[in-house]
């Protein structure tokens, strides 16, 4: 009986110990079984360019991330290091290209800029007694602000001697990477070496204790938040580095995805605990997640979900651990035994992955490749109808001709549709098509296809500084002067307007306003009471035209860079809409023919998006099979009205 009691005893003590180790080691657990899935699910996941292409997407996420560390460790939050990070890149850009400062001065300027913004959440917080959420919440507003003032909603050409960061060593060893690996190295020596780091950990666990305890706190609260601008910064210029460019817009949202990183890789909102190492599996994570979704050609909005689903585990998997005892032990604080029991499971972590994924790499190697051309659409954003309307010419087009279409969204993420180039790139497609959010940011990325003798298409906006087999577009400026006339004429040639212009940043709203200030010029009686961003939203649209209805309640018509903002205009006008105000939009979406159509929306000059969409499959296919295609397809803009809506076919 006591033989039996025993044996029963330790293998209940074993299942215990397996269970601990995986609550212990959350985040690598499922990154092994992310890097498992992957390989079996998609053959293109598990090839050298693809991996280093998720190390590369994981690096700014990763940098941000390390920062972040810092401060849910001592129980705060950072909302602001997207905001710093753009900020700091182009104050960067701005200071090295426009006003001639030397390259070395500007980067000391911009990690300057990134300590300052974290001064003052750290000040907000320990001295002026605000919350984290909402001191952070603040800088983020403001820091984007100041970037799309110093940057007049540009974007800015980076250095060329600081755009070697976006570049590889010895051809195949990608910068990114490895600043990534040695921010990691410093995050983790600051944690787990220094008084700072034990400091971190002491305030994170009991700030009243560690107060009584002699330990200056509000001092501590600002050096951190100093540390997480640092970070901020640096992520700032790699990710202009990658775009070559400062883009104002940029690392939009990037916040959250630290944040989810930092809690994925095992640190608790709560404060006390998290390390480096955490951080960066739990960023790598959020990077597997995205490029094999990528690879699997799943809809950006269910990426979303998924990725939600990921990080709401991660917070149920720390209060289970929390719960069976499991809590990770501080860095720095362990025990020498403690470290060497982690370091030998990373190291079997990393034999398992290896035999199992090379197990899976059997079940691609006799599948054999589809007959048809696989082609990549790489979209801007989907949340727009006129871009909703190109991808389904292309599916119509690619359904007629025969071939297989793969379509991404980057959500109007400079950064991401980088990342979505590259993953088509490596995965290897015969040809791809891009709608740059911005026209200099997808130079790298093209560049790389090109490199891989891979056929590019442009549709809607150009590329700059690369090639491109053909653009399919219309032309922005064109249309601009267009609108600019069709509002004037029906004015009469006198009269009040306001212009609502695009999201600042883009290369649409920065062409599509260049065209209605040169169309005005032939219409010296046109006075132009107000222009203001609304960011191609109908919402927006909709409080920005009220806010300049109080301002200039005798407006006589409105240019809109969109029909989005300006069915937004129509319904804060209400009756004025085609009578007392005449609205003219851009694009020629359903819903603004519709209004047309119903007279409250004057005109609007239609890009025949679903054409564009169809004559760039068409585009792509031709310079595939090496036949002729010219080097500029122009798809004619159109006046819409109410007098030829009938037969108008977008």
């Amino acid at each position: 009986m006591a033989a039996e009691t025993l044996k029963s005893g330790t293998g209940a003590g074993g299942a215990a110990a397996v269970r601990r180790l995986l609550l212990d080691n959350g985040a690598l657990t499922a990154l092994i079984v992310l890097v498992i899935a992957m390989s079996a699910l998609s053959g293109d996941f598990l090839t050298t360019d693809n991996l280093l292409n998720v190390g590369v997407q994981a690096a700014v996420t990763a940098i941000l991330a390390f920062g972040v560390t810092f401060v849910i460790v001592s129980a705060g939050i950072d909302l602001s290091v997207g905001s710093v990070a753009a900020l700091s890149a182009t104050v960067l850009a701005w200071s090295a290209t426009q006003h001639g400062v030397p390259v070395v001065l500007a980067v000391v300027l911009a990690v300057a800029t990134g300590i300052a913004a974290g001064l003052v959440n750290g000040f907000l917080i320990a001295y002026g007694k605000l919350p984290p959420f909402i001191a952070t919440l603040a800088m983020l507003s403001v820091a984007r602000g100041l970037s799309l003032v110093i940057s007049e909603g540009s974007p800015i050409a980076f250095p060329d001697s600081v755009s070697h960061l976006g570049d590889t060593l010895g051809g195949w060893l990608p910068v990114p990477v490895l600043v990534m690996v040695v921010m990691g190295l410093i995050a983790a020596f600051v944690l787990g070496r220094t008084y700072i780091g034990r400091s971190m950990y002491a305030i994170g666990g009991n700030e009243e204790a560690a107060r009584l305890s002699g330990l200056r706190v509000k001092k501590q609260k600002l050096a951190i938040y100093a540390l997480s601008g640092v970070f901020a910064a640096a992520a700032g210029v790699v990710l202009a580095s990658r775009l070559s460019s400062a883009q104002p817009q940029a690392a939009d949202g990037y916040e959250l995805d630290a944040i989810a990183a930092v809690v994925i890789g095992g640190a608790s909102l709560a404060g006390g605990t998290g390390k480096a190492s955490g951080t960066l599996i739990g960023a790598l994570i959020l990077a597997v997640l995205r490029n094999g979704l990528n690879l699997l050609s799943v809809s950006a909005f269910w990426q979303q979900v998924v990725i939600g689903v990921v990080i709401a585990l991660a917070v149920l998997l720390d209060t289970v651990r929390r719960k069976a005892g499991a809590t990770p032990v501080a860095a720095g604080t362990g025990s020498g035994g403690g470290k060497g029991r982690q370091a030998a499971t990373y190291g079997l972590a990393a034999v398992v992955t290896v035999a199992i994924v090379g197990a899976t790499s059997f079940l691609h190697g006799g599948n054999p490749s589809s007959a048809n051309p696989k082609v990549g659409l790489a979209l801007s954003t989907l949340n727009n109808p006129f871009f909703v309307q190109i991808q389904s010419g292309a599916k119509a087009e690619a359904k007629k001709l025969g071939v297989d279409l793969t379509v991404t969204d980057a959500q109007n993420d400079a950064s991401q549709q980088a990342n979505q180039l590259q993953n088509f790139t490596s995965s290897g497609l015969d040809s791809i098509i891009v709608n740059p959010v911005d026209s200099d940011a997808a130079s790298n990325s093209v560049k790389a296809a090109d490199k891989a003798k891979i056929p590019v298409i442009a549709v809607d906006r150009g590329v700059n500084k690369a090639t491109v087999d053909a653009l399919v577009a219309s032309d922005n400026v064109a249309g601009g002067e267009l609108a600019a006339r069709t509002v004037a004429e029906k004015l009469g040639g006198t009269g009040k307007i306001v212009i609502l212009q695009g999201q600042a940043g883009t290369s649409a709203a920065r062409e599509r306003a260049e065209g209605f200030a040169k169309g005005l010029k032939a219409y010296p009686g046109i006075q132009v009471l107000a222009q203001q961003p609304a960011d191609f939203d109908r919402t927006k649209g909709l409080d920005v035209m009220s806010n300049l209805l109080q301002a200039h309640p005798d407006v006589q018509g409105v240019i809109a860079a969109n029909d989005e903002m300006a069915l937004g205009a129509i319904k804060a006008l209400g009756s004025k809409a085609g009578k007392s105000v005449q609205v003219v939009g851009f694009d020629g979406t359903p819903d603004g023919l519709t209004a047309v159509e119903n007279g409250t929306l004057y005109a609007s000059v239609a890009q025949q998006p679903s054409q564009l969409g169809r004559i760039a499959v068409d585009n792509a296919l031709k310079a595939l099979q090496g036949k002729k295609v010219e080097k500029t397809v122009k798809v004619p803009v159109k006046v819409v009205t109410k007098e030829n809506v009938a037969g108008f076919s977008g």
